[in-house]
């Protein structure tokens, strides 16, 4: 089931999806590097484990390269802000701006009939209609990753 767009206001993208694992297992899946290098690169991205660095806890780091193939890379890195197993996460990640002054990523574990929802809480950015349909699209796809991992973890 495709993730939902919950809110377009011009300050938070609400974007979330519900995943028919334990939580636990849901969190361990978007916080273990083996596992996040998995779902986070996708089909169409290889994103090497030796690149994941992932310090789960406040002021850890997050960091990980999305390989596209021909020499063609993008570097993330991050740092935790908040870290309250295995129910929130806030962030921050970044492509390229310094991280200092970029508003919190949270990301949601909830249990549920069912499994557990992961919400996803974006600050917009400033992003366009187009910008904002391409985030969707994107989430969506780890989404569809992390419903892989998760299934061959259970």
């Amino acid at each position: 089931m495709p993730a939902t767009l919950n809110d377009t206001s011009n300050r938070e993208i609400v974007i979330s999806r519900l995943l028919n694992a334990p939580r636990q297992l849901v969190w361990d899946a978007w916080t273990k590097p083996e596992h996040f290098s998995r779902w986070f690169g996708t089909e169409a991205v290889n994103v090497p484990l030796e690149s994941v660095v992932m310090d789960v806890r406040p002021g850890g780091k997050l960091a990980a390269t999305m390989d596209f193939g021909g020499g063609n890379t993008m570097e993330w890195f991050g740092e935790y802000r908040l870290v309250d197993r295995p129910s929130r996460l806030e962030y921050v990640l970044s492509d390229g701006a310094p991280i200092e002054g970029i508003e919190n990523v949270v990301t949601t574990f909830e249990e549920v009939e069912g499994g557990t929802e992961v919400t996803i809480f974006q600050p917009r950015y400033g992003f366009t209609d187009e910008q904002m349909e391409a985030t969707v699209e994107g989430y969506n796809t780890f989404f569809d990753a992390l419903e892989d991992v998760v299934a061959s973890i259970k």
